[in-house]
């Protein structure tokens, strides 16, 4: 699996119908009805660590064709 920048993994969510409901500080916050909120940490265009990444791809359900 390709690891990717937080950048990238917020707009695979949006693609999957997750609405950034708030930024706070370098976290972006996801959320869709009847979901707990994910945060995505955006640190520019670094990468993220590769749990964070299968972490937040799990509770969001994405695979990694979707990204």
């Amino acid at each position: 699996m390709k690891t990717v920048s937080g950048k990238a993994l917020c707009k695979a969510l949006e693609r999957k119908g997750w609405i950034l409901i708030r930024i706070s500080g370098s976290h972006y916050v996801y959320g869709k009805p009847g979901a707990r909120s994910i945060p995505v940490p955006v640190h520019g265009n670094r990468t993220l660590k590769t749990g964070t990444q299968l972490g937040i791809m799990k509770q969001a359900g994405l695979t990694a064709a979707d990204l």
